[in-house]
């Protein structure tokens, strides 16, 4: 049999290890396979602590001083009663674990739809996003099209500019050498206009020589 001082220590040690599980038991965030291995450890400890108060009954009937028989009876009922108030906080804890678990299932299901509307919010944002990308693509697009063309235009109008400018320099060196030919018919033609007067201004002194001779022979035979 187990000595009477070790009785009252194990009762007291399985009583304050009841109450710590059943704390454990409050406090258990889930899921429910945890809280059922804290309650099968709670009703091995209550087994333990019933046995040791039906060892501690048996021992005060045993006594032989009334005294200490009804001292020892008292301390069973109460250790009875406490045993009672720790199987009242342990449903009660059971009670507000459970209900926290079905809340925290609760709030992970509604967490999990909002996931999964965000999710979907998400891809029709995608969606969203890609469409207005590829029409800002095509834009970009149809804008770097439409420079390409004018580009095109434009190097077609300095290619034409520059055939034109070409053909414009060709005919001023034409003119040039008509001009420069010109020129030098010009300076021919005075030359040659400047020898005809000398030409004539000889001719017309010797008519007037021979005129003049003449004369003299005529009108002055004697000189």
């Amino acid at each position: 049999a187990v000595p009477l001082r070790v009785c009252h220590q194990e009762i007291v040690k399985f009583d304050l290890e009841i109450k710590a599980a059943v704390q454990d038991i409050r406090d258990c965030p889930g899921p429910l396979s945890a809280l059922t291995e804290l309650n099968a450890a709670v009703k091995e400890k209550f087994r333990h602590l019933r046995g040791r108060i039906q060892e501690l009954e048996q021992m005060a009937k045993e006594q032989d001083k009334e005294s200490e028989k009804q001292a020892l009876l008292r301390e069973v009922e109460n250790h009875k009663k406490q045993m009672l108030s720790n199987q009242a906080a342990w449903r009660k804890a059971n009670l507000a674990c459970k209900i926290a678990i079905d809340n925290s299932e609760k709030d992970q299901l509604l967490q999990g739809r909002d996931i999964l509307r965000q999710r979907k919010t998400t891809k029709e944002s995608l969606a969203e996003s890609a469409s207005n990308i590829t029409e800002s693509l095509m834009g970009i697009s149809r804008m770097m099209s439409q420079q390409v063309q004018q580009s095109e235009e434009t190097v077609q109008t300095l290619a034409n500019s520059s055939r034109t400018i070409l053909e414009a320099n060709e005919e001023f060196k034409s003119m040039s050498g008509t001009i420069q030919l010109g020129r030098k018919l010009i300076t021919k033609y005075n030359r040659r206009e400047l020898t005809d007067k000398l030409l004539i201004f000889l001719a017309l002194a010797l008519f007037l020589a021979t005129v003049l001779y003449i004369l003299k022979k005529r009108l002055f035979p004697f000189l």
